[in-house]
């Protein structure tokens, strides 16, 4: 029988043995509470202040949020961004990611590259070991809610105190794969399973909508898909490159009549090695997450797993089936593919793949990528049910034309120094 070993990813630096770490090793500000780790268990958290982050509910927008013009700066990417370095020069990341190579491989799709060699030990998961409320203060960055009034507002300083419910959490993940690279955990204390639900799904959306910028993109990666941590979270961070996915053409196939008085579009990529749906708000951000959402958890119902990429500034949301864990089960990838130790998530599947190999790196070429992401799809006999995934949905590709997406980022200044971008054909 073929059986696959886990690697945990490490994304704190309390998540080696057990969790415990020696606190004075670690600069926090403030007297310890609680158990003395200043973590965010329910020790320490419900006495703790912490910085906090409101953004603006779209019950207060004049108009849809979808045709609103973003800010020109985005208080909040740079918040979190500059929060991210102070992380780094403080020394709490596993290694530099800035010191990653990087490259675009010359071709129409433009998949990017990076080479990170980072050693990793294996080990197995163990949902008791480790969870995210056993984060130290010192790797959170701010907490993330909505506001009560019309506006956004930063605190410094705020009490870590919400009932019913318990703060959302925005933390550093300590082996990053770009630049602020962070983790999204909503309502810490609850100790959520890893499952798409419809408000921590809006959460998600309203944080790549308040950051404000293309480049700053949101991930999630169901259990199945190589998702490790049992506790809810969510994955983002800041590459100005453009996503080959962002830049496929895609067909509108389906729209339930709730989703058309919604204004959301729902449509399948041609001419891309992962078979997938998009959807696209037209209205509200609450409607565009509760369509994505309720897809999420049809696939959880069915024990499909999934991974999800929101771009665009929440405008837009790939939903990826995928089923590369059970073709690894079988025997079915192959020794050559298996050998890049590349396991393909959400960031891999939309067409930034991190290679551990220098010799990958740099033979890395686009058959590579679309071979390594053809095993990830479903088959088309499978992704045909996709489209019953809602009940109400009734077929409009026969009156529909082939439509670009012409919504992809185009890339600017904004990459940091250390990266290295070969630009290929538009």
């Amino acid at each position: 029988m073929l059986t696959i070993k886990r690697v945990a990813t490490v994304v704190s630096n309390y998540q080696e043995e057990g969790g415990e770490k020696d606190n004075t090793a670690v600069a926090v500000e403030g007297e310890a509470k609680g158990c003395g780790r200043n973590c965010l268990g329910k020790c320490c958290l419900p006495a703790s202040d912490l910085p906090l982050y409101t953004f603006k509910g779209e019950d207060c927008a004049e108009e849809s949020i979808f045709y609103q013009k973003p800010p020109e700066t985005s208080f909040l990417l740079n918040l979190l961004l500059g929060q991210w370095k102070n992380r780094m020069n403080r020394g709490l990341f596993c290694y530099d990611v800035t010191k990653c190579k990087t490259k675009v491989i010359p071709s129409d799709y433009g998949f990017i590259v990076q080479l990170n060699e980072v050693d990793q030990v294996l080990q197995d998961f163990d949902e008791k070991k480790f969870n995210f409320t056993k984060v130290g203060h010192e790797e959170v960055l701010f907490m993330f809610e909505q506001s009560d009034d019309c506006y956004s507002h930063f605190f410094p300083s705020a009490p870590a105190i919400f009932k019913p419910t318990s703060p959302n959490v925005v933390a550093i993940n300590v082996s990053p794969i770009e630049y602020g690279h962070i983790l999204l955990i909503p309502h810490v204390l609850d100790c959520l399973p890893q499952r798409i639900d419809r408000m921590s799904f809006f959460l998600a959306l309203s944080l790549a909508k308040e950051a404000a910028d293309p480049f700053f993109r949101v991930g999630y990666n169901s259990l199945g898909t190589f998702a490790t941590i049992n506790h809810l979270h969510f994955q983002a961070y800041y590459l100005a490159s453009p996503f080959p996915v962002e830049k496929v053409p895609t067909l509108r196939v389906m729209t339930s009549t709730s989703m058309l008085r919604n204004g959301v579009v729902v449509s399948q990529l041609l001419k891309f090695p992962v078979r997938s749906l998009v959807f696209e708000g037209r209205d509200t951000l609450w409607d565009l997450s509760s369509a994505v959402a309720n897809s999420c958890i049809r696939l959880q119902h069915n024990n499909i797993p999934f991974n999800v990429l929101i771009a665009n500034c929440g405008k837009r949301v790939f939903l990826f089936p995928q089923c590369y864990v059970e073709k690894q089960a079988r025997g079915e990838v192959s020794q050559e593919l298996l050998e890049t130790q590349v396991n393909p998530v959400v960031w891999e599947i939309g067409g930034h793949i991190v290679l551990k190999r220098r010799e990958d790196f740099e033979n890395a070429l686009e058959d590579y990528a679309w071979r390594l992401l053809s095993e990830v799809s479903l088959s088309e006999e499978k992704a045909a049910g996709l489209r019953e995934i809602d009940t109400e949905a009734y077929n409009l590709h026969q009156n529909e034309e082939a439509v670009s997406s012409s919504s992809a980022a185009t890339a600017t200044s904004h990459l940091h120094q250390d990266c290295l971008v070969v630009k290929g054909r538009a």
